[in-house]
């Protein structure tokens, strides 16, 4: 057995060397794949073969997974300035990420492309024996160096505002660092955890300045928070999150307002993570998958263990639960929170950590066919024991990410749009989002887009098959000769 504990030969090498090993291996790959999709042009306009919309971590993977398999004519593009794509250097407040620092994420297969290797080919071994969890900061840097290594094209600065038909195409309308429209055939939205939905604000908060408050997805001014008495809606990763910058940053104290009689401490999805439930969760039919995904919404994600001590060791933090809020009032100098049956907390302010609603509807770039998405409710009606309506609202989608119309013939180009996002976990599970799947999530993407492009172009293809002449040989590499001809006499002497 080989001593797993010995240091790689990558071991604290460099970048430098990282990068020509990783090259070396897409090189022996045949990376990038043979080009084959013929170029496209309308009224002299040339069209897009694939748009994605994020130049986060799913973008880019779906970027590589596009280029592995030959499709070329990709546009990568993020409304954020470069280096603060993704939610990690803006909204994300947790000190290190959730996830096992050995899993593979967006490396599509590649050991050069990993995390793993990232850290190692600079620290060595040894500190990543050390290394608990990925600290936040440094999972952005390692994407940066994902998008620089590859030379993914991103195209940062430019919005997606409306997407519209025009004839088995669709024009993109954009706004910011390039604006004006184009034409493309397909359209990724990988646009992350609010990708299909906003975040979620409850109806108590209506007609509240947003002085006194924000959600958790904010930019939020921690520092005038110094001296404050702050409440937190919720108790799950974001709330804690946002609860320990709070405390961190000098507030005088910080309640949870907790709805639930108990904390969550187990996360259900980590039981049953397997290759096996990627891979067959999408083949489920309806009411598994619903049974699936409502018991880990139901029973809930428990925030994380270190995250929950960084709140917990403040002596000024409290959990509160069984408290759900019925109101939130104005005073003129705060906010007065009624809880429960009779319970009142008045508060400086207040983090609602509530989490983001999935609500196709609301997404302005699809115009009024938001309202013709699909969604579960529309499909399929659980048990009585098994209502959800936050799982109801996600779009049911169809097996290859596309989605669905609601009415036939109302809006047939939303199956060209690919949902490679959060929207897609009730359909598909969490292949295009969490760092576990998200690369086996790449591959059945790009394999549903080349079907389709190949498809569409069937009779290009079957006239190139035809036209194709390139011999294999040019005939110095046998001599014809005459069969031998044997008379009567010399056949029957044989017999």
């Amino acid at each position: 057995m080989s001593d797993t504990s010995a240091p790689l030969p990558l071991d604290g090498a460099g970048l430098d060397t990282l990068e020509k090993r990783l090259w070396e291996n897409l090189e022996y790959l045949c990376y990038p794949g043979k080009s084959w999709v013929p170029p496209k042009t309308v009224g002299g306009e040339a069209v897009t073969d694939v748009v994605v919309i994020g130049g986060g971590m799913c973008g880019m993977l779906a970027w590589l997974a596009l280029r592995t398999g030959g499709i070329d004519n990709v546009r990568v593009l993020d409304r954020s300035p470069e280096g603060l794509e993704g939610p990690w250097l803006n909204y994300a407040r947790m000190e290190t990420l959730r996830s096992p620092k050995s899993l593979t994420g967006p490396s599509f297969g590649h050991g050069m492309l990993t995390f793993q290797a990232w850290y190692r080919a600079q620290f060595g071994t040894v500190a990543w024996n050390e290394l608990d969890k990925i600290p936040r900061p440094m999972w952005m840097d390692y994407l940066k160096w994902y998008r620089k290594v590859l030379e993914v094209p991103t195209e940062n600065g430019v919005s997606l505002d409306l997407v519209e038909p025009e004839g088995d195409l669709l024009r993109l309308h954009l706004s910011g660092a390039q604006s004006g429209s184009i034409l493309t055939r397909k359209l990724v939205m990988a646009t992350g955890r609010d990708g299909t939905g906003v975040p979620n604000i409850p109806g108590f908060m209506d007609g509240i300045s947003r002085k006194y408050w924000a959600h958790s997805a904010d930019e939020i001014d921690f520092d005038a928070l110094k001296g404050k008495k702050v409440a937190v809606i919720g108790v799950g990763a974001s709330a804690v999150d946002n609860s320990a910058e709070a405390l961190e940053h000098g507030a005088a104290e910080v309640r949870h307002l907790i709805r639930r009689k108990e904390m969550p401490t187990v996360n259900k999805m980590m039981g049953i993570g397997s290759y096996g439930f990627t891979a067959g969760y999408g083949a489920m039919p309806d009411e598994w998958r619903w049974r699936f995904m409502n018991y880990s919404f139901v029973t809930q994600t428990p925030p994380p263990h270190g995250s929950t001590l960084r709140v917990s060791r403040h002596k000024n933090a409290y959990f509160h639960f069984g408290l759900p809020v019925g109101k939130v009032e104005e005073t003129g100098e705060g906010l007065k929170i009624h809880l429960g049956e009779d319970s009142v907390y008045e508060a400086d302010f207040l983090i609602l950590g509530t989490g983001f609603s999935v609500y196709p509807e609301a997404r302005a770039e699809f115009g009024p066919a938001a309202m013709e998405i699909s969604l579960w409710r529309d499909v399929y009606t659980p048990p009585e024991d098994e209502q959800n309506r936050d799982l109801g609202a996600f779009p049911y989608l169809n097996g290859d990410f596309t989605f669905r119309e609601k009415t036939p013939g109302k809006a047939p180009w939303l199956a060209n749009v690919y949902c490679f996002n959060y929207g897609a976990t009730a359909s598909l599970g969490k292949v295009s989002g969490d760092i576990p799947g998200v690369s086996e999530g790449a591959a059945w993407l790009t394999k549903s887009i080349a079907g389709k492009l190949y498809s569409e172009d069937l009779a290009r293809h079957w006239q190139d098959f035809q036209d194709y002449s390139t011999p294999e040989l040019d005939g110095s590499e046998w001599t014809p000769t005459p069969l031998p001809q044997h008379g009567r006499e010399e056949v029957e002497a044989a017999q």
